[in-house]
């Protein structure tokens, strides 16, 4: 654009060497007067009036417009939105004023105020000793074994990929307190699970510990963030494949293989003692019982017997001498009735007594004969 409205010299058409406000000031040296600087304010406001509406003057109510125009799009710049799962933290110069919830709010125009939307209902997930694949670049998944070997307490090597599920549960803390958050969280993650596998031996993170490692590393994780006041909650902790190195696993397998032979011997070995044992226990208990009921028989038996030579006793202190008559006629009734007998009268002449057989008339008739009974 020409200017139109100078003063000899060439103008800015890219012909001249001054540049758009006219020839470059020539000091003493070369002999000529330093420019008017009431010419250079003349010229710069001859510029400016051809950009502004009518291009003869300035107009009031344009000016006003334009610095109105001006203060509207510049106000606008603090209306800001929080989603859903968002909040918004507003800044007052690099000041936390206040946090604000889903929805419009208005905080002071930029670069006075700052809204920064953390996403605080996001569950974010990291991955430690392997990289997923991503189909968008052509990255396949690849594992990483700077993050996943780690030493056992044993001094044995073992290969741990792990996922860590995290959120923010304080967005200032999270803004403010630690810078790069998610590789803080990565980074105290890597350093919580290589705690815990130094701790157990390599047999045990195998086989049963894994549960336990992971509730120490996300107790481990978050104890350590809340020190660091990060604003982070750690929800799981989960591992994904844990294996001895690959230049090694063969090797191991066949150790676990025969160790898994060794439990299953001495499992069937233990159920056979056990078997054993209760046999044992069960006849133990069985002769005991026999002997306690033998033993209350017994003690019931002997008891019974006192009782009744008391009630004899009781009735031979009365009359001893029917008493000690009935106890000899009672105790050779009791030794003579299994066997034959024959009774011998010494007062006779001959000795002898004649005797019915009561058994044997009992089943046929005799003949009747004569004697003499006592």
């Amino acid at each position: 654009m020409p200017w139109s409205n100078q003063s000899g010299g060439g103008g800015w058409r890219g012909g001249g060497s001054g540049g758009p406000w006219g020839s470059p000031p020539r000091g003493p040296g070369n002999g000529q007067q330093p420019p008017d600087l009431e010419e250079i304010l003349k010229r710069g406001q001859d510029r400016l009036r051809s950009f502004l509406p009518g291009g003869n003057g300035f107009g009031a109510p344009a000016v006003i417009g334009v610095v109105v125009a001006a203060v509207v799009l510049w106000g606008l710049t603090g209306v800001y939105r929080v989603e859903p799962d968002e909040v918004g933290v507003a800044l007052v110069l690099g000041k936390v004023r206040d946090t604000t919830e889903p929805g419009l709010h208005f905080n002071f125009p930029y670069p006075i105020g700052e809204v920064e939307k953390p996403k605080v209902l996001q569950v974010r997930e990291l991955t430690v000793g392997l990289r997923d694949a991503d189909s968008s670049r052509g990255l396949p998944q690849r594992d990483l074994p700077e993050e996943s070997l780690m030493l056992t307490g044993d001094e044995n090597l073992v290969d741990v990929d792990f996922k860590v599920q995290w959120s923010i549960k304080d967005p200032i803390a999270y803004l403010f307190n630690i810078q790069r958050q998610e590789d803080t969280v990565k980074a105290v993650a890597e350093s919580a699970m290589r705690e815990a596998i130094g701790k157990n031996d390599i047999q045990r993170i195998l086989t049963e510990a894994r549960e336990k490692i992971e509730i120490d590393v996300r107790e481990t994780m978050q104890n350590t963030l809340d020190d660091y006041k990060s604003g982070v909650e750690v929800r799981l902790v989960q591992m994904q494949k844990v294996d001895p190195p690959a230049d090694v696993i063969d090797a191991f397998r066949d150790v676990q293989a025969a160790r898994a032979d060794a439990e299953r011997v001495q499992n069937q070995a233990q159920a056979n003692a056990n078997k054993v044992v209760q046999d044992a226990n069960g006849q133990a208990s069985e002769i005991t019982a026999r002997g306690q009921a033998y033993m209350r028989q017994t003690v019931e038996e002997a008891r019974g017997q006192a009782d009744r030579y008391l009630k004899v006793y009781e009735q031979y202190k009365k009359a001893p001498d029917v008493t000690r008559e009935r106890l000899y006629l009672e105790t050779m009734e009791r030794v003579m009735a299994p066997m034959d007998k024959t009774i011998v009268d010494t007062g006779t002449a001959t000795g002898l007594l004649p005797l019915l057989n009561l058994d044997k008339s009992a089943t046929k008739p005799s003949a009747p004969h004569t004697g003499t009974q006592p």
